[in-house]
């Protein structure tokens, strides 16, 4: 039940997510502030788990006058892709999503930061590198060209975090927020420089084997507040009855973890009605400007995505009792339906 804290283990050595038979390995479970957990098995074990195995790399960049984000993944029998821009002032989008049956033209690393990502279809490419100084994002579609670095600063703490519905179903998910970004991005040949110290990139990796039909939220933001740097980071429904969940605060590069289940109150009838996400020592409003839509139907694999950007404000608690106030923290939430 929302506000009931759970008893979430922190991670604070390097471990395994699969078991020799690519099982669940029971000590992997549990949360951790950098990416400590080696997934490596989710693909070599594939084919022992035809259908479940989910893997991505999701990219979403802010700036005070755009949105972009991006997405290499494979989900086992499809390789799904997508690069999508926005103009806040104008809502004009540039969009290219692509999937491929059976999964092609797409690389993947076996854990976090341990190689590259690649995505390649028509009108469409992806890169992803890591660098010295953090995460190097490019891609290209027709009338949009993206070359984004997302800066690691030192110190800089992530939330990891193993999700188990059972010994063969299970998810380890790494979202880290409020990551520095810079570069440029060119929409029909005019190149936009990012602002330094205005834009930032969150990422969402994902390595895990997954039930076929499942819901959830997600909400992040990243910006500076008070003199400080804030990162939001909240989920639910997918995470409920685990035992663990992915809600965590980010002050200065600082995670403190939320360790219980948060109560989400929004109308996705009604998208423009703000949000209201609360527990654990958070209140946060979310007041939504834009949703992008998502509908795929193709049998045995659907969709069904409302992902609205806007502001997030409010107050956290801190353990120590301290209250941390925010306002105009630009992100988004979602509401996720898939059956893949």
């Amino acid at each position: 039940m929302p506000g009931n804290r759970l008893d979430e283990r922190e991670l604070i050595a390097p471990v395994v997510l699969t078991r020799a038979d690519g099982t669940l390995n029971r000590d992997a479970v549990g949360w951790a502030r950098s990416p400590l957990v080696d997934t490596s098995g989710i693909a070599r074990d594939g084919l022992r788990f035809a259908g479940r195995n989910k893997r991505w790399e999701y990219w979403g960049t802010t700036t005070p006058t755009h949105v972009i984000g991006m997405t290499v993944s494979s989900i086992d029998y499809a390789a799904v892709h997508e690069v999508w821009v926005l103009d806040r002032a104008t809502e004009r989008a540039w969009h290219r999503s692509v999937t491929a049956i059976p999964a092609r033209g797409v690389t993947l690393p076996p854990s976090a930061e341990q190689g590259p990502s690649r995505a390649r279809a028509k009108d469409l490419a992806i890169e992803i590198d890591e660098l010295p100084e953090g995460t190097r994002l490019r891609a290209r579609i027709p009338g949009a060209e993206i070359d984004v670095v997302a800066r690691l600063p030192e110190d800089h703490e992530r939330l990891a975090v193993v999700v188990p519905w059972s010994r063969t179903r299970f998810q380890y998910t790494l979202k880290d927020v409020a990551r520095p970004a810079s570069g440029t991005l060119t929409l029909d040949g005019v190149v936009h420089v990012l602002p330094e110290g205005d834009s930032w990139a969150v990422l969402d990796h994902g390595r895990g084997r997954w039930p076929y039909d499942i819901r959830w939220n997600w909400g992040a933001g990243s910006g500076r507040s008070g003199g400080r740097v804030i990162g939001i980071q909240v989920g639910a429904k997918w995470t409920d009855g685990t035992g663990s969940t992915e809600n965590a605060f980010l002050v200065d590069g600082r995670l403190h973890k939320i360790s219980v289940e948060l109560d989400w109150q929004y109308d996705i009838a009604d998208w423009r009605r703000p949000w209201r996400i609360s527990g654990g020592g958070l209140d946060a409003v979310f007041t939504p400007v834009y949703d992008k839509q998502t509908r795929t139907n193709l049998g045995i694999l659907s969709s069904s995505t409302d992902q609205c950007f806007g502001d997030w404000s409010g107050t956290f608690r801190t353990d120590d009792g301290e209250v941390i106030a925010f306002e105009g923290i630009f992100g988004w939430a979602e509401e996720v339906h898939n059956r893949w």
